[in-house]
């Protein structure tokens, strides 16, 4: 894995959050998956164009390069975004195996912008009663069944 980024991707992903906003397709917000030097996947916020609050840029990316890859890991990739990763899209990211991040904006710079994601982190930190949603948990015993379930195939694909 380079530990410098190549600045190219960088310059492509900014291009890509620009034109974006321009073309009225979305926020300002972009990504590029790259795995040994090739692009695999680029995508930008489809958010206001998709009304899908989950197709963020490093979403939408993850989405087409798994696709592309015909794979659910993106182990040995590393993401371009033109922005620090949202908290949805950080755990993407992580879930998706990708090995390294480099991001133009920082979260400060996004909350200038209006796209503030602290909020969210204040919520997370919080017990799940003093949370702005609420969160009840039901029937966990009779749940358990799925995770057994899980645990007792055969042929499940562990992920």
């Amino acid at each position: 894995m380079p530990t410098q980024p190549d600045l190219k991707y960088m310059q492509r992903a900014i291009q890509l959050a620009v034109e974006n906003v321009r073309s009225r397709a979305g926020g300002p917000f972009a990504a590029l998956i790259v795995r040994d030097g090739v692009v695999i996947a680029e995508a930008a916020n489809s958010v206001t164009s998709t009304n899908d609050p989950t197709a963020h840029g490093e979403m939408n990316a993850i989405r087409k390069a798994c696709r592309t890859l015909e794979t659910f890991s993106l182990s040995g990739c590393e993401i371009y975004t033109s922005s620090e990763p949202c908290p949805m899209c950080l755990a993407a990211i992580h879930w998706a195996r990708i090995e390294i991040i480099y991001y133009g904006n920082a979260s400060e710079a996004a909350a200038r912008a209006g796209f503030d994601d602290e909020y969210l982190y204040q919520q997370f930190r919080l017990e799940r009663g003093s949370r702005a949603i609420s969160s009840i948990q039901c029937m966990p015993n009779e749940a358990w069944q799925t995770f057994q379930t899980w645990l007792d195939s055969l042929d499940r694909v562990n992920y």
